[in-house]
């Protein structure tokens, strides 16, 4: 299993595209400029076979829908987010962008509990790691060593808490509780910045330390 990050869509949100050496892909947070992400999964040959949405903020579900229907794949988000795809307003565009509104049509499924989850080849542990907003979930892959975090995590830093529905308080427990929980050579594939590992958030993120 390999993962590549292509920073996409007006803030340069991580977007990754998780695949096999037999060309199943899973596309994660797809936050805009799809022609750029789609030119990255041609040239690669890969067929994906689902989007997986840490959360649906404007900047982290941009080209849902025209790689949605391009692919003809299904997208996965949490319950607690249900209507942010289609709402401008609860995904922050209204809020960010003024005019300029970004939306998508619903989720094929929900996501309403912690558990497993299989796609192909794939298989995850979904996280529930609200904080950052309210239904942030984490995506564990055991086989690749990589938790797809979106905005709960970032190396050196934690997700911003002072939009509607977040906690710093919940988001830091809930890094503690379970983030951190995974094994330390666990990579942390964030939802803007580098990639880091979670040994290297215990040691040094000045967020967690002292907890």
């Amino acid at each position: 299993m390999k993962w590549e990050s292509v920073p996409l869509g007006p803030l340069q949100t991580n977007c990754y595209v998780l695949y096999n050496d037999q060309g199943e892909a899973i596309i994660f947070d797809p936050g805009g400029d799809a022609e750029v992400l789609q030119e990255k999964i041609d040239n690669l040959g890969l067929r994906p076979a689902a989007i997986l949405l840490t959360h649906a903020h404007f900047d982290h579900i941009g080209a849902v829908e025209t790689v949605r229907r391009s692919y003809d794949i299904d997208v996965y988000l949490h319950e607690n987010e249900r209507d942010w795809l289609t709402d401008p307003e609860k995904n922050g565009a209204s809020l960010f962008l003024g005019d300029h509104r970004i939306s998508a049509g619903e989720a094929d499924h929900h996501i309403r509990q912690e558990g497993s989850l299989t796609i192909g080849s794939f298989a995850f542990y979904i996280l529930e790691t609200p904080g950052h907003s309210p239904g942030s979930v984490s995506f564990y892959h055991e086989e690749s060593r990589t938790v797809f975090s979106g905005d709960v995590l970032f190396s050196g830093g934690i997700g911003r808490t002072d939009l509607p529905g977040g906690s710093q308080e919940q988001l830091i427990k809930v890094i503690h509780d379970k983030i951190l929980e995974l094994p330390e050579d666990t990579y942390v594939a964030c939802g803007h910045g580098p990639f880091t590992v979670i040994q290297r958030e215990m040691d040094s993120n000045p967020f967690l330390n002292g907890f």
